[in-house]
Formats: C-alpha cells, sequence, structure tokens
C-alpha cells in the first residue's frame, strides 16, 4: 500500500493564505514608517554640485599655481605624467585648444571645456582615482590653476577661487548648444509633488480648447 504524499497538498494550501491574505491587505498602507525627515543640514555633504556657467555652489577657498604644481606633483602626476602631459592611466590634460572642429580632436580641460568651473566640479568628485574626494578645496582650486596655467588660460600668478574662476573665459565656450529638452529642468519639490513627466508627454500638441 502506497502511503500518502501530502507535500504538494501543504504547499497548495500555504499559497492560497499567502494570496489570499495579500489580497485582503492590497493596496494598505503598513502600521509602520522608517526614517525621518531630511532636512537642509542632512545634505551638505551630498550637495556638492557645481553650476557651472556662473560658478554657483563653488565653495570658500583659493589656490594658486605654484600651490597646485605641488599638489598635483604628490597626487597626479603618477597617472596624469609630469605636466600633465599624459601618463600610463590618463592622456594629456594641455593641448588641444582650437582642435574640437578638427579631426581628430584633441580632448582636454583647455580645449572642449565650456566653463572652467567643470573641472573644480570633476576633480572634487572624482580624483585622485584611489582617493576621491580626499582633496580639500583649496587644494583643487590650486590644481585646477596650475592645469590651466599649463593650457595657457591663466597667468602663472593667478589666484583660483569662487570669483575668479568663474570668470575665466574658455575658448570653446561659443561651441556649445543649450539643451532645451524638458526633461532637463526641475523644480525641487518634497510634498504633494506632481508626477514626473516624460519628455514624449512634453512633446504632446496641447488640447484644442472646447
Amino acid at each position: 500500500m502506497r502511503s500518502l504524499d501530502l507535500t504538494g497538498v501543504v504547499a497548495a494550501a500555504l499559497l492560497a493564505g499567502v494570496v489570499s491574505a495579500g489580497a485582503a491587505g492590497y493596496g494598505e498602507r503598513p502600521e509602520v514608517g522608517y526614517g525621518k525627515p531630511v532636512a537642509d543640514a542632512d545634505l551638505v555633504l551630498w550637495n556638492i554640485d557645481i553650476h557651472t556657467p556662473d560658478g554657483g555652489n563653488l565653495p570658500a577657498g583659493e589656490g594658486t599655481v605654484p600651490a597646485g604644481k605641488l599638489v598635483y606633483e604628490q597626487k597626479c602626476v603618477a597617472c596624469h605624467g609630469e605636466k600633465a602631459a599624459g601618463g600610463p592611466m590618463f592622456g594629456a590634460m594641455v593641448g588641444g585648444i582650437g582642435s574640437m572642429t578638427k579631426s581628430p580632436r584633441v580632448l582636454t580641460p583647455g580645449s572642449m571645456y565650456p566653463y572652467a568651473p567643470i573641472l573644480f566640479d570633476y576633480v572634487r568628485r572624482a580624483m585622485p582615482l584611489d582617493a576621491p574626494q580626499s582633496l580639500t578645496s583649496d587644494e583643487v582650486y590650486a590644481v585646477a590653476a596650475y592645469i590651466y596655467n599649463l593650457n595657457g588660460l591663466v597667468p602663472d600668478d593667478f589666484k583660483m577661487n569662487a570669483q575668479t574662476m568663474a570668470r575665466i573665459e574658455m575658448p570653446n565656450r561659443g561651441a556649445f548648444v543649450t539643451d532645451n529638452r524638458p526633461d532637463t529642468h526641475a523644480e525641487r519639490c518634497m510634498s504633494d509633488c506632481k508626477p514626473i513627466g516624460t519628455v514624449a508627454d512634453a512633446a504632446k500638441p496641447a488640447a484644442a480648447p472646447k
């Protein structure tokens, strides 16, 4: 006489119970809450993006070309090479000005960046490669001054800070077009926010008035 295999019966019963319980509570918000409201002060360490056209949100601090040379030789030369001419990890960061409409293009901070603060934003976020965000604001300003000096964009006695950096005229500034797609503009919303639209939604023609 063969014994009854109850495995399938038990599994079916459990599944039915889960489905029933899930259906009963579907759409209901749980009675527990997690986390806490986020204050502006809590976001300081993350709010480091720079408004590159005018240098908005550049921090306090200052750096000079000679100071930047020292920072570069201590923390950058191993990857980028002497005088930013290219090293074992990365290509040159000097030269190429005027090459953006030619072939081949030479991509360097001096040749391709439309606004000088882009270099600050990138260096602070990502460099050095083995210790990103470890440089002080003074060090970032200084190494940026050194790199732009090597590109012939600032003099040897230049002092780089939030005001002077934003005023540097980059050679390739006029070669870009404004990105006016609807999804590139957003307003901060913390409560009762409207659903996020899409480019497709924004491109739909407005309904004719009735």
